[in-house]
């Protein structure tokens, strides 16, 4: 990530994993950042295929760390940086240097043990707005000098159909990527029961 301009900040999810943030400059739209994380997903994927993958079947990962570029989807929710997540042992989201993480053990953090933490040193995240970066650097396969655009998948179109509501009035049309009404704009995909 810093090859393409962007400075990496690390910190435990309060489960399992790591998350990995970038303050970017707000200058694109959220399809070209979710392409900037893909393309650094499949960067890394290249580079270190041994360790890496981006492959969503876990039987496909074997003991490879998952880079699960999904995240960085509309739907997606993320837990902030200290806060409390709803499991055993109250474990905290906590932002930890580089350092730090390679000796951290997730469950370590927990709302008993993060103030402290708090009053030890200071937050690794402290200087995250100081340098913001470009994501048109990641998306570029000039960048790299290999293709770091997102994979291209060979799927059908959609096949539009129209449903009738209860009420007895078409209320949208079912597309690949959820529900359109007859305007064209979307809507969520919500279907009464019975449906």
């Amino acid at each position: 990530m810093a090859e393409a301009g962007l400075k990496a900040y690390a910190k435990t999810s309060g489960n399992r994993g790591i998350h990995v943030y970038a303050r970017i400059k707000p200058t694109h739209e959220f399809q070209d950042v979710r392409h900037g994380v893909i393309g650094i997903a499949r960067e890394l994927e290249r580079r270190m295929p041994e360790l890496v993958t981006s492959a969503w079947w876990k039987e496909e990962r074997g003991e490879r760390v998952f880079v699960d570029f999904n995240q960085a989807n509309r739907d997606r929710t993320i837990a902030a940086a200290y806060s409390p997540r709803p499991l055993p042992g109250a474990p905290v989201s906590t932002p930890l240097s580089w350092e730090e993480l390679r000796e951290a053990t997730p469950s370590d953090f927990t709302i008993g043990t993060v103030p402290e933490l708090l009053q030890q040193r200071e937050c690794p995240w402290a200087d995250i707005d100081a340098e913001p970066g470009q994501v048109a650097r990641p998306t570029s396969s000039r960048h790299w000098g290999t293709g770091c655009s997102p994979p291209q998948r060979n799927m059908k179109p959609p096949r539009p159909t129209t449903r009738r509501s209860p009420r007895g009035s078409d209320v949208a049309s079912c597309t690949g990527s959820g529900l359109r009404r007859e305007d064209g704009r979307r809507t969520r995909c919500t279907r009464p029961s019975g449906w």
